[in-house]
């Protein structure tokens, strides 16, 4: 799990990223300080998240989407519009069947 720490901290320069003690069910506390220590975000991750490479990269987008939050350098409702547009560009069109 060092490694997976490293490889995030490396992810999420110039953010330092931290594993908690593993859970009961093997979860882990990851968190992210700023270069100046100060913590930015804590969120726990189930073991799952660790083990698939696919699941560990969607970790690291949804950590720099709340970078990008936290930094104020987005706002939660323009994440929540992109969702809605990329729903909407998605949704299939019945009216041609």
């Amino acid at each position: 799990m060092e490694n997976i720490s490293l490889l995030l901290s490396e992810a999420l320069t110039p953010y330092q990223a931290t594993l908690g003690p593993a859970g009961a069910r093997g979860e882990r506390l990851v968190t992210l300080k700023n270069p100046a220590g100060a913590i930015v975000i804590e969120r726990t991750l189930c073991v799952a998240q660790f083990c698939d490479k696919r699941q560990l990269t969607d970790v690291v987008d949804g950590f720099h989407r709340d970078l990008l939050v936290a930094e104020g350098r987005i706002e939660p409702c323009v994440i929540a519009a992109m969702r809605h547009v990329q729903t909407q560009a998605f949704r299939p069109v019945l009216d041609f069947i």
